[in-house]
């Protein structure tokens, strides 16, 4: 198993050798050297997993980073089955991507960067998941964001792009900050960030207060909470969803790697490691469950009525993550990174079909401008077409095992879980629509775009297509690793996983858990069927309806104005204090005051002075007596 330092480190030793020579040397061959690095970590992964189902772990410090007083930090590694999880998500989606980005980054004057940047990324995502105490953990959750401000705005030159990477950078330092906050915490109350020593210890906190802002607060609650604030932001999670769906800016590829399968996944694996501190505080747990459960919903009405194919999947992700937050706050871990895992294949594959759709239409995202795609583009419609089966819950497919396990054990959790289950199953209702509006207005009817787009419509290079029927075969298959008992399984997922994060907790029949099960899989499929009905046998019933409820309709469409609200509160009294009183004040009139007053007081005074010197000798000896007068003055009566 030594063999798992090389994971992370050859993407980094890729990012050096690309972003050093590509430009010069390597140039359009740059893909080479990023492919060979990720899928190298990719065999070693697969490697690492089966040593692990064997039953062997690693926690392992490689050398001491930080000593100051009783501060000390390493560099250290954690394989366990839950890093084994993670491995294969992101090294798997990450060699997808990369294979994909070698067709659709073509020709691009920015190849050589753009894979540079896919390595450093991937080498971020991997410390991320692989460390083995806070520290590590929070310096790979900074540089994935950082990769993430440079692939969202890659396309620097252009302005919405650059705009949406500094949305996403800021957006994100409000949940860092308490992200922050939550590691200083840690350490102030166990004295180490290593996860063995705290998570051994964290029972010792249970009823002990701190005072917080004046106030007694529960620690183990202060600390979940703290760090839930990073998952917030990192997982786009009311309120800080906001940067996700603009950070379709970025080249496709960026967004099946980055915001649908790995560094936005990286809120729930902190919430899904961090479970015995979360376990603690019912109170943080049932924010927890309720966030995510808000978010999906609310992300999920959004989803209907937007024509943008990448924003339509872009708040299919956020609600898919608020799916994972509902299963980790109802004490059910393996279940949030059991949807995490099946999600990453048919999310990636949603992202990049609709890249490939992109590729065909020159650019074009509005599915209104499209239709009639399934004759001219089989592949990338079939493979669409089995992502979209899979995030509605069909049976057989991978979403299905995954969401309909967080409904039940969320059904299961006690009262609160009643509620929690009807607004998961309601989100299941309108993912199955929206993701089927898609498949029916884009590729089924007549083409709506123009002659030209008509001509040129063509299916993508086997270089794009390749990577959709892998992931194609994951959308389908990925979720039998955890049938539940009920339909003939043995929840291997949740068996490998309970070491890590335990079993899920609650009480149920077999005929609830089959009645929660066959009313999400109803309303799956009424989603698609009404979904059917509008778009494709009364396909004036969409504008019948936006314009007799278009007050609802302008609501969705503008997203519920949470952009125009923090634009409001937020952006220009934040720019209203920048030059008003930074600039104003602050810069224009105290520091340009100091630096510019100090010289023009001395140059005054110099000329002032200059006008003494006038050349008379009686005048000199008139001042010199003066000055002599005034001297024994100031001697005679101090």
């Amino acid at each position: 198993m030594d063999n798992y330092l090389l994971i992370p480190f050859l993407p980094l030793a890729a990012f050096f050798v690309n972003i050093l020579f590509g430009k010069t040397l390597i140039r359009d061959k740059s893909h080479w050297v990023s492919l060979f690095a990720v899928v190298c970590s990719w065999v070693i992964a697969v490697m690492t997993l089966f040593e692990v189902i064997g039953g062997r772990t690693v926690n392992r410090d490689l050398y001491t980073w930080i000593v100051s007083g009783d501060f000390r930090v390493s560099v250290g590694f954690l394989i366990d089955q839950l890093t084994a999880v993670m491995l294969i998500v992101v090294t798997t989606v990450s060699s997808l991507v990369h294979i994909y980005s070698i067709g659709y980054m073509h020709g691009d004057k920015g190849y050589y960067r753009f894979f540079a940047y896919l390595s450093l990324f991937t080498f971020s995502m991997l410390m991320l998941v692989m460390a083995n105490n806070f520290l590590q953990l929070y310096f790979g959750w900074e540089a994935v964001g950082l990769c993430s401000y440079f692939l969202i705005g890659f396309w620097y030159e252009k302005k919405s792009a650059s705009d949406a990477g500094k949305k996403a950078f800021i957006v994100n330092r409000f949940g860092d900050f308490g992200f922050g906050l939550g590691v200083i915490m840690i350490f102030l109350t166990f004295g180490t960030l290593h996860y063995a020593p705290v998570f051994g210890s964290v029972n010792g906190i249970v009823g002990k207060t701190v005072d917080f802002l004046g106030l007694q607060v529960d620690l183990p609650t202060l600390i979940a909470l703290l760090l839930f604030c990073g998952a917030v932001g990192k997982s786009a999670q009311l309120p800080l969803h906001v940067w996700l769906p603009d950070a379709m800016e970025g080249p496709t590829p960026v967004s099946a790697l980055i915001h649908a399968a790995t560094m936005v996944t990286a809120g729930v694996f902190l919430v899904a490691r961090c479970n015995p501190i979360f376990v603690l505080s019912p109170p943080a747990m049932n924010v927890v469950a309720l966030v995510g459960a808000v978010t999906a919903l609310f992300a999920g009405t959004i989803a209907l009525v937007q024509n943008d194919i990448k924003r339509i999947v872009a708040y299919s992700t956020v609600s898919q993550l608020g799916y994972m937050f509902l299963a980790c706050g109802v004490g059910a871990f393996s279940a949030g990174i059991f949807h995490l895992y099946t999600h990453a294949f048919f999310k990636a594959l949603l992202f990049l079909g609709a890249g490939s759709v992109m590729h065909a239409m020159a650019g074009e995202l509005d599915i209104q401008k499209m239709g009639g795609l399934k004759k001219h583009m089989p592949l990338t419609y079939w493979t669409f077409l089995l992502a979209s089966l899979s995030i509605s819950g069909v049976p057989g497919f991978a979403g299905f095992f995954s969401k309909d396990e967080i409904l039940w054990r969320a059904y299961a959790s006690g009262p609160l879980g009643h509620l929690l289950y009807a607004i998961g199953a309601l989100t299941a209702l309108l993912t199955a629509f929206y993701s089927f509006r898609i498949i029916f207005v884009a590729f089924h009817g007549k083409f709506r775009g123009t002659h030209e787009q008509e001509h040129h419509l063509h299916e993508s290079p086997k270089i794009m297509t390749v990577p959709l029927l892998i992931l194609a075969a994951g959308a389908l298959a990925a979720g039998w690793v955890g049938i539940p008992p009920l339909l003939g399984g043995g929840e291997h997922f949740a068996e490998f996983l309970a070491p890590v994060v335990g079993h899920a907790k609650g009480e149920g029949t077999h005929a609830e858990e089959w009645a929660t099960m066959i009313t999400a899989v109803i309303l799956g499929l009424g989603g698609i069927a009404a979904a059917a009905f509008v778009y494709l046998r009364k396909s004036t019933l969409a504008d019948t309806v936006a314009g007799r409820f278009s007050f609802i309709y302008r609501l969705l469409w503008n997203k519920y104005y949470v952009d125009e609200l923090y634009d409001t509160i937020i952006v220009r009294p934040t720019f209203w204090v920048a030059k008003n009183v930074i600039v104003g004040v602050t810069d224009g009139k105290i520091i340009e005051g100091i630096v510019n007053g100090v010289p023009r007081f001395i140059g005054t005074l110099s000329s002032w002075l200059r006008n003494i010197q006038t050349g008379m000798v009686h005048q000199y000896a008139a001042v010199m007596a003066l000055g002599a007068f005034v001297v024994i003055a100031i001697v005679l009566f101090w």
